[in-house]
């Protein structure tokens, strides 16, 4: 504890130095970036495969990846060594048939709020911004984007993408439960998220635009109030690239149910194991250690003791 103290005592007086140092260089803003994202990724020392193992045995995570250019967890929100425990389910109408193979379920048209078809603007020169919304070049430099790259978001074509609900998509593949959702959709989130029905998985991952690049997309006060209505809480944000704004022009948050509430609680009992391995493969160690003083969890000891290294 003293040395804990101590260490602490000489952090305090040597950062003002080293910030002063830092904004001479004008290195202030990298300096803190790289760091951020050293916090960030603290936790990708532990390896919880172990625990994983004893918890669910033989059972997996499904797992829903909606816009998975690149396949299942290809941003790499978690680390790549943890997908083995998912049964992975990718929706992609542009989704190559070689690639369908890599993956347990493909489900090839788009997803929206209701059944019928929508057209979709397919950015070839940068696949991943398709979208169902056109793209808004005024708002590119609030990127970062150079104007000799605004040719990258021209719509080369559109399509005309057959959509149903994930509710009834999964129902169409015998899925009665989803344990991790994924969306990023180039504003088309609120539209899929509408179309859940009574599926509420533990963990949603939803990227969002601050600053909306498409034309008359929802804002992302609507994504999240509706995510809220669903009975679920904000745990997390990361950043996505370059912004002129003093916060992010970009972001995926992730949403775990609302353990405060009554049915967040049953829903998260009800599925312990899968809960905290999900937490656990995420890195939310001591939220996990709260969330289980607060409504009483189960297997306690498989990570009580574990420090989260993201808060040293």
């Amino acid at each position: 504890m003293f040395l804990r103290k101590l260490k602490v005592s000489i952090t305090k007086l040597i950062l003002p130095f080293l910030f002063k140092l830092f904004q001479f260089l004008k290195s202030t803003s990298r300096v803190t970036n790289f760091f951020e994202e050293k916090r960030i990724l603290q936790n990708n020392f532990y390896d919880f495969r172990p625990v994983i193992n004893e918890l669910l045995k033989s059972k997996k995570l499904i797992g829903l990846d909606v816009g998975a250019q690149g396949g299942f967890n290809s941003d790499v929100f978690f680390q790549t060594k943890y997908n083995k425990y998912f049964e992975t389910i990718v929706v992609d109408p542009l989704m190559k048939d070689e690639n369908n193979k890599m993956h347990d379920h493909v489900i090839n048209k788009g997803l929206w709020s209701t059944k019928g078809l929508k057209k979709l603007n397919i950015l070839s020169k940068r696949p991943g911004s398709s979208s169902m919304f056109e793209p808004n070049k005024d708002a590119l430099k609030i990127y970062g984007f150079k104007e000799k790259d605004y040719h990258l978001f021209e719509i080369d074509k559109t399509e005309m993408v057959e959509c149903d609900t994930l509710s009834s998509s999964l129902k169409s593949l015998k899925i009665n439960n989803l344990d991790y959702l994924k969306i990023d959709t180039q504003g088309s989130e609120l539209e899929i998220l509408k179309g859940l029905g009574d599926y509420r998985p533990l963990l949603i991952k939803c990227e969002v635009q601050i600053f909306p690049m498409y034309k008359n997309s929802p804002y992302w006060t609507e994504v999240n109030n509706h995510i809220y209505q669903l009975n679920y809480i904000l745990c997390d944000w990361k950043k996505i690239g370059s912004h002129a704004t003093r916060t992010p022009a970009e972001m995926d948050m992730m949403f775990i149910p609302n353990f405060l509430t009554s049915a967040g609680k049953k829903l998260i009992k009800d599925n312990e194991k899968e809960f905290i391995s999900l937490l656990l493969i995420c890195g939310q160690i001591k939220l996990l250690k709260q969330i289980s003083e607060i409504i009483d969890l189960k297997y306690t000891e498989y990570y009580k003791k574990i420090e989260d290294r993201y808060f040293n």
